[in-house]
């Protein structure tokens, strides 16, 4: 495995590191109670922390299949509630999802940063960086 594989691991490891500690700090911090989808993309990107890790330190870059589908997925649902928060025709025809509405911006830095496009851009840091590693190991073959 080259070095720009490996560190293209530690890369996708230390983005969902920190999209770990940013949603628990709005979370248990911040006392920003997650609604429906933030909870979705949660379930998508806690696991990519374990999963990569484990995976850097056997140096498996194979596990870039995993977590091309976990970023797809994750960007997918990211997209969605990003879109629902800003895009009116979405958000007036957005269903109701439980206590919190997902509708919702508990923050908006500079009128288009919020949580769900602080995960969207995790999500494509991991889904670009599985594409960049699976085309690397091609051409390694």
């Amino acid at each position: 495995m080259t070095r720009k594989i490996e560190f293209s691991l530690l890369f996708m490891w230390i983005v969902s590191l920190v999209a770990l500690f940013g949603s628990l700090f709005f979370s248990e911090i911040m006392h920003y109670e997650p609604c429906t989808y933030c909870w979705y993309q949660r379930i998508l990107m806690y696991p990519l922390v374990l999963i990569i890790g484990i995976a850097y330190l056997q140096r498996n870059a194979k596990i870039a299949v995993t977590t091309l589908v976990f970023s797809i997925i994750g960007t997918c649902i990211a997209l969605y509630h990003y879109g629902i928060q800003k895009v009116p025709f979405l958000q007036d025809n957005a269903a109701a999802c439980g206590r919190v509405p997902c509708t919702g911006a508990y923050i908006n830095w500079f009128g288009f940063v919020t949580i769900p496009f602080l995960s969207l851009l995790a999500f494509l840091f991991i889904l670009g960086t599985s594409m960049y590693i699976l085309k690397a190991l091609k051409e390694e073959v």
